[in-house]
């Protein structure tokens, strides 16, 4: 029961992000897992280290005939939900019924979560309602920490050499920073964040943030005709120009989208953010320009109205270095045949931070760790599926 223990102890622990922080960690409560991890670590007597950015590197030594893979994951929680007082449910030998969360008037039904009629008779984790449950990716973490510990099982010559990564601040698109590719010292690598185990994924978003300025011109309204521009009406016309398809809501598989986070403004200036998400590069420009070409269209309409944008990118899709490295997925093949696991490749809508670790010359693949409805109230993680990933684990790494 070490899997289902760890798991249950890992996310007992708040370990919440902060998108506002400059330090690294971000959150220095990261450490009260990070410290847990290293001290399990020490204890079945694996080499590991915290460098000074609150990155865990650890190293099992195998047949040197092998070249080391690395597995990965990370210890921070999503700001979406309070990861502070987590309070898990365990559900043995589900039974089909609606799961109460707690004391709270939510409930997990089968009607409105169609994976739990997988889940029959399997055991559960849920939320108790009040926080989200963390297997986002503390279960990623214990799913390590056991494939370490029945890899050690095995002699020397008959396992893979093995690097083991734990990263703060994957939440808020800061796992990689100050990544140290030397140390890690492994050729592939598997971020271990995701749902079920049958899905892998090597392909993910390119992605984008732009971030818009109105600067408009105040003046009595009563007395403002003719002259008065109004940055956030100006701000919501560009708004609802942008192609009302391409949307998150209205999207899925490989479409992309635009995804509108945050607005703010008054008469004098308005301020919105977004994120832009496509698998084509090329679609993902003409996204971009949609915004350059509405702001033109509206300050032509509005003589007086400036109107910045700023944009940036945030990660980039991974495949194209996963496709350069075939034995980085034939690796996968052998393990999941061996598990008996069907294996599917599906595209992330989202990122990982497997997708930076390729750019940096470490081809990451994201595998699942079966947890489910992260970042909120309704998450919850399978048993059996994260026996399972243990399973194919412990297969990436037997000779």
């Amino acid at each position: 029961m070490d899997l289902l223990d760890n798991f249950l102890k890992y996310v007992k622990i708040d370990t919440q992000s902060d998108e506002n922080s400059n330090s690294s960690p971000s959150t220095f409560k990261q450490y009260d897992l990070l410290n847990l991890l290293k001290s399990q670590l020490d204890d079945l007597k694996i080499d590991n280290e915290i460098d000074e950015f609150g990155r865990l590197y650890a190293w099992i030594p195998g047949n040197i005939d092998y070249c080391p893979i690395g597995v990965c994951s990370h210890v921070d929680t999503a700001l979406e939900c309070s990861g502070k007082d987590v309070k898990p449910q365990v559900i043995y030998s589900y039974n089909g019924d609606d799961i109460p969360l707690g004391n709270t008037k939510l409930f997990l039904s089968r009607k409105e979560f169609p994976k739990l009629n997988e889940c029959i008779g399997k055991t559960i984790i849920t939320t108790d309602g009040t926080t989200l449950l963390g297997s986002d990716d503390k279960a990623g973490c214990a799913i390590i920490i056991e494939i370490a510990k029945e890899i050690l099982k095995l002699p020397i010559d008959k396992r893979r050499p093995m690097s083991i990564l734990f990263t703060p601040d994957e939440e808020i698109g800061r796992g990689p920073e100050h990544f140290n590719k030397d140390k890690f010292g492994c050729k592939y690598a598997y971020t271990f964040d995701g749902e079920d185990p049958k899905y892998v994924s090597i392909e993910n978003f390119n992605a984008r943030s732009m971030k818009i300025d109105v600067f408009g011109k105040s003046i009595h309204p009563g007395y403002s005709k003719g002259i008065m521009i109004n940055a956030s009406m100006v701000l919501n016309e560009l708004i609802s120009l942008l192609p009302e398809n391409e949307v998150p809501s209205k999207t899925e598989n490989y479409e992309g989208f635009h995804h509108l986070c945050n607005i703010e403004g008054g008469v004098e200036k308005s301020h919105a953010d977004f994120i832009l998400r496509n698998f084509d590069i090329n679609i993902l420009e003409r996204q971009t320009k949609d915004f350059y070409d509405i702001a033109e269209k509206l300050t032509k309409k509005y003589p007086g109205v400036k109107i910045e944008l700023n944009w940036t990118n945030s990660y980039a899709n991974m495949r194209p270095i996963i496709d350069k490295n075939p034995e980085v997925t034939d690796i996968l093949k052998t393990a999941f045949n061996k598990s008996n696991t069907e294996l599917i490749f599906v595209p992330i809508r989202g990122g990982t931070d497997g997708a930076t670790f390729s750019f940096l010359g470490v081809p990451c693949p994201n595998i699942g760790v079966g947890g489910y409805n992260c970042h909120g109230k309704y998450e919850f993680a399978v048993l059996e599926e994260m026996q399972k990933m243990v399973e194919i684990g412990i297969n990436i790494f037997k000779i």
